[in-house]
């Protein structure tokens, strides 16, 4: 859910940037909904949900509206070095009364230019250069809220990379092993397998996963040394994938559910599995902190906050048709923590083919991915340590920071493979940082920094639609109030154990 989607200056349509922001959104977060759906109750879930996807979509709007502060703030810039440039030559060779007249007018001419940028220049907030989350941190937040930006976007990729670390091998183990010898078509039938249980002959199925875990690491962990490059027909394959994998998995269920096969009967409420739930959701609208690439090469912008409203009523009804669909086909207790893995029963799909191709639809996805967060994260810790005009050594550029980038999540994914835990905790606390109170302290910073340089008549193209303060209150109570009540959530069930 990191990095770029395309090449800066590569633009397309609104309505393929709708597309592209579908495809980031829905990713492996959506996997793990429905067993947190199911854990939660669906009444509870649904009502969640919804609200959810709207605190998102008001923090889309929110970087939407200082990605376009920031590009008149740059292009504000550009402008009054060009004026200074242009004052140094022409003040050469001249009397101190010819500068003095030149200062007047020049004074008298800014009040003309600044009138218009109060009345709303077309061009002055265009969102039209990409500028990245840290970029706009370093431009409307002070040191403190810089670091602690880099430090919670570092703990949110370090989560995605050991969720990615933890969901291939998982994929892997549960295909392939198999207690009876029938191939894996007892994975999602309710039986519940310890992870001392055998795989193949002497070896257990914890064994079989770090046996995967490690293949995983030595066959992708060397990317995160060089530089890699999601390329246009990498992302057309993984979100053609994406979408047959969630279409069968709909339409598998909805064939159960007709013909009367359905054993889920879900309760409307359950306030334990709120925690999970919650991290889950966070998870699973979380596009933020990759706004920037997506919305600077959309061609027309006039209506974008418009298309990203209808994106989220899409991908709401999206996620509430598979979790529905998956808590009212399959029993509670037999919902697996990745969803595909369900499919691969062979009572309920008996196409080998199709059983395999769910069974490890993580795998192929998110190798890919693997590679390109891992580089993000590895810049990040680059961009947060570097200063002006320094530079790194080769042992520290090359090694130090790859490695720093790579053993962490690795190691979670060797002591834990528990899915819903592991995303319920990165969307509860770094996913809620990044969601939530990041967006919100941009918009507030923004309309402060974009009043000083201004004017308070000016007014920003792309002002979100939730433009008064109380909005910006209302998210950062939400935000902190979420830290707490997810902190004792798991205070208390720890202490009842």
């Amino acid at each position: 859910m990191a990095g770029g989607i395309t090449d800066t200056g590569e633009l397309y349509s609104p309505y393929v940037g709708l597309v592209y922001m579908f495809n980031l959104i829905v990713g492996t977060g959506a996997l793990t909904m429905p067993k947190a759906f199911a854990t939660a109750g669906w009444l509870v879930s649904l009502i969640l949900l919804m609200f959810l996807g709207f605190m998102s979509y008001m923090t889309t709007t929110f970087v939407v509206e200082a990605m376009a502060a920031a590009n008149a703030q740059l292009r504000w810039k550009r402008m009054e070095k060009r004026k200074d440039d242009e004052d140094e030559d022409s003040s050469s060779g001249v009397s101190d009364s010819d500068v003095l007249l030149q200062d007047g007018y020049e004074r008298a001419e800014t009040r003309p230019i600044l009138s218009v940028q109060r009345r709303g220049s077309p061009n002055i907030f265009e969102i039209t250069e990409r500028v990245e989350m840290g970029q706009m941190a370093s431009m409307f937040f002070n040191k403190v809220g810089v670091n602690l930006f880099y430090f919670c976007i570092i703990i949110y990729l370090y989560g995605d990379l050991a969720i990615y670390a933890a969901a291939v091998p998982v994929s892997l183990m549960q295909v392939t092993c198999s207690v009876t010898g029938n191939h894996s078509c007892n994975v999602g039938d309710g039986t519940k397998y310890n992870d001392t249980d055998k795989c193949w002959g002497p070896i257990r199925r914890i064994d079989a996963y770090r046996l995967y875990l490690a293949a995983f690491t030595l066959l992708l962990g060397p990317f995160t040394f060089f530089n890699v490059q999601k390329t246009k027909y990498l992302q057309i394959m993984t979100s053609l994938m994406r979408w047959i994998a969630f279409i069968l998995m709909i339409i598998l269920a909805l064939i159960r559910i007709s013909k009367g096969q359905a054993e889920g009967h879900p309760s409307m409420a359950q306030l334990s599995g709120i925690r999970n739930l919650f991290g889950v959701c966070v998870y699973s609208f979380m596009c933020q902190h990759s706004l920037p690439s997506l919305i600077t090469p959309i061609s027309k912008k006039k209506h974008v906050n418009k298309l990203v409203l209808l994106d989220y009523i899409l991908i709401l009804a999206f996620y509430s048709l598979l979790s529905f669909t998956a808590i009212y086909c399959f029993r509670n207790d037999t919902l697996m923590d990745m969803y595909t893995l369900n499919f691969t029963n062979c009572e309920i799909i008996n196409v080998a083919f199709i059983r395999y191709f769910l069974g490890l639809f993580p795998v192929f996805t998110i190798s890919t991915n693997f590679p390109i967060i891992a580089v993000t994260l590895r810049n990040n810790w680059k961009t947060l340590f570097h200063r002006e005009g320094g530079t790194y050594p080769w042992v520290v550029d090359r090694i130090v920071f790859p490695a720093i980038t790579l053993i962490p999540p690795v190691l979670v994914a060797f002591c834990t493979h528990d899915l819903e835990s592991l995303v319920g905790i990165t969307g509860a606390y770094a996913g809620n940082g990044i969601q939530y109170l990041i967006p919100a302290f941009l918009a507030y910073c923004s309309r402060k920094d974009t009043q000083l340089v201004f004017g308070n008549g000016t007014v920003n193209k792309h002002l979100s639609p939730f433009r008064h303060t109380f909005w910006i209150v209302f998210v950062l109570i939400w935000g902190f109030s979420c830290f707490v009540f997810v902190t004792a959530n798991i205070v208390l069930s720890e202490s009842k154990l």
